[in-house]
């Protein structure tokens, strides 16, 4: 293997981990579409707004590095835009 999978691999593991970590995290206010639920401070929410959208986004980029085939980071071309939008109600609501 070369650096890059490694690297590759070392980031898609590790922000996976994060983003299970990030849904454990949210426990109960956990929800597909934005509610406004109890408010999540705790954790790797008291570091960042939405690390769940960040590390789903790392992870991606990590399998594109491991496998070299950047097409793999296409679902990020629709992906970013819904994150955004997502966030931005979120915002509103909480």
């Amino acid at each position: 293997m070369n650096v890059e999978t490694l690297a590759g691999v070392a980031l898609a593991a590790t922000s996976f981990a994060l983003v299970v970590l990030g849904r454990v995290q949210l426990g109960k206010s956990f929800a597909v579409t934005p509610k406004a639920k109890d408010l999540v401070t705790h954790g790797l929410y008291s570091r960042l707004q939405h690390p769940m959208y960040v590390f789903v986004d790392l992870t991606v980029c990590g399998i594109a590095l491991a496998v070299h085939r950047w097409y793999v980071l296409l679902p990020l071309v629709i992906l970013l835009p819904l994150q955004t939008t997502n966030a931005r109600r979120e915002g509103r609501l909480l």
